[in-house]
């Protein structure tokens, strides 16, 4: 059959293109692409072409499918699988697989595996590690941004604390603790401040930083802090540029008490070194952060490590479980990953904007296989309302829900080009 997906030839070589998909085989299941949200590790692999780590030789004239947080429609199922996946089922997918030592991955190793695609091929080790999962939710695009939710989700779980009885470690935030989040109006923070709310380790404040007054804007928009507060839980953003000594403002949140949990989300030398700073008795501090510099370093109280148990520990990634976890939590309504999305786009929007993706502002860019539509930011809607109509009704669907994408907006873009 014939299939669309932007395909990777090398070094910003990105191209969208229609190929014959071959006939699956009985352990392949063939899927229809629905959303794809695109990954600051794509701009990464689009940049480093051949050389990327999990990037075959053969990209020149075997090129890749590029995408990895893709969610779909399964159309068709070999014969080993019959029995687990019916076609018409919704999936997502954990694209970290880890098949007998080998680094290969959906949207950056297989010729038919990717989620910039209208079809795709998922292969058999995707199944016996049971990595494509299926998923009830409302909507496809909290399924694609489920990937980078069990990213934050694991980093709550790799967390940790001591006590001075035994070695046990208790996993997780600390319940009834003070979360600091530096730099934390990103996407990314975003939802880690949506699932810091609903977390089972319920703390007692969450203290969200950013040094941009708009972005700040934005995030009290998308998880205002009533809406912590009706689950008993303190919210606080703070711009740290308003302060003439930030690190002094943010130990007076705390109450002197200090944090015992502190997340970094910007792999800034001040930013991580004031974290470490404001740890609180056997206070974890995640360097949650992926600097592009393998030389990246910060300095660290040994002192207070020794003597107050203060730990630093960093996580990339999330498993499995924690992928489950995000797309059971968000067909539930528990967290809501649209915090992170700032724009949408169709399929011919992906080359372009993965190429381009450090440059252009705000969070995650959504984008949809099914047809076309240029690469548009969600606060662009209203003037171009006004002389189209589906972006008239777009604006007001996404008004009505504090400015954040919604099952009903991708409802009306999937009527508006007839896809089923």
């Amino acid at each position: 059959m014939k299939a669309k997906a932007v395909r990777m030839y090398g070094e910003m070589d990105l191209r969208l293109e229609e190929f014959e998909l071959p006939e699956i085989k009985e352990d392949e299941i063939l899927v229809k692409v629905m959303s794809d949200s695109i990954c600051m590790s794509t701009y990464k692999l689009a940049k480093q072409g051949k050389k990327h780590k999990r990037a075959p030789q053969d990209i020149d004239v075997h090129p890749i499918i590029v995408g990895h947080e893709f969610s779909g429609d399964i159309v068709q199922v070999g014969d080993k699988w019959k029995e687990q996946f019916k076609p018409g089922e919704k999936f997502a997918l954990q694209p970290a697989l880890n098949y007998k030592g080998s680094l290969d991955s959906p949207g950056y190793s297989y010729r038919y595996c990717g989620g910039a695609s209208t079809y795709c091929i998922i292969p058999h080790e995707v199944m016996e590690l049971g990595c494509l999962l299926k998923y009830d939710g409302d909507s496809y695009f909290k399924a694609s941004l489920g990937e980078p939710m069990s990213c934050i989700i694991g980093g709550y779980h790799a967390n940790y604390h001591t006590n001075k009885q035994n070695y046990d470690h208790a996993m997780g935030t600390k319940e009834d603790g003070n979360i600091l989040i530096m730099g934390g109006c990103g996407p990314m923070g975003l939802g880690a401040v949506s699932y810091g709310l609903c977390f089972e380790n319920k703390p007692k404040r969450i203290v969200v930083t950013d040094i941009s007054e708009e972005k700040i804007a934005r995030a009290k928009e998308c998880i205002p802090e009533s809406e912590a507060a009706e689950k008993g839980i303190e919210l606080i953003y703070v711009n740290t540029s308003a302060y003439d000594d930030p690190e002094a403002e943010l130990m007076k949140i705390s109450e002197g008490h200090g944090y015992d949990d502190v997340f970094v989300y910007v792999p800034f030398k001040p930013v991580a070194e004031m974290g470490d700073r404001l740890l609180a008795f056997d206070g974890c501090m995640n360097f949650f952060a992926g600097p592009t510099d393998n030389q990246f370093k910060a300095e660290i109280n040994l002192y207070n490590c020794h003597y107050t148990s203060t730990h630093i520990m960093g996580t990339t990634g999330g498993n499995t479980a924690d992928l489950i976890e995000a797309i059971d939590r968000a067909a539930k309504h528990e967290i809501n990953p649209a915090v992170m999305v700032t724009h949408v786009g169709g399929i011919n929007a992906v080359a372009d904007a993965t190429c381009h993706l450090p440059e252009i502002p705000g969070g995650k860019k959504l984008t949809y296989m099914q047809f076309d539509m240029p690469l548009t930011a969600l606060t662009d809607f209203e003037e171009l309302g006004k002389t189209d109509p589906l972006f008239a009704k777009l604006d007001a669907c996404v008004k009505a829900n504090r400015g954040l994408w919604n099952a009903e907006a991708e409802k009306i873009l999937f009527e508006h080009f007839g896809v089923k």
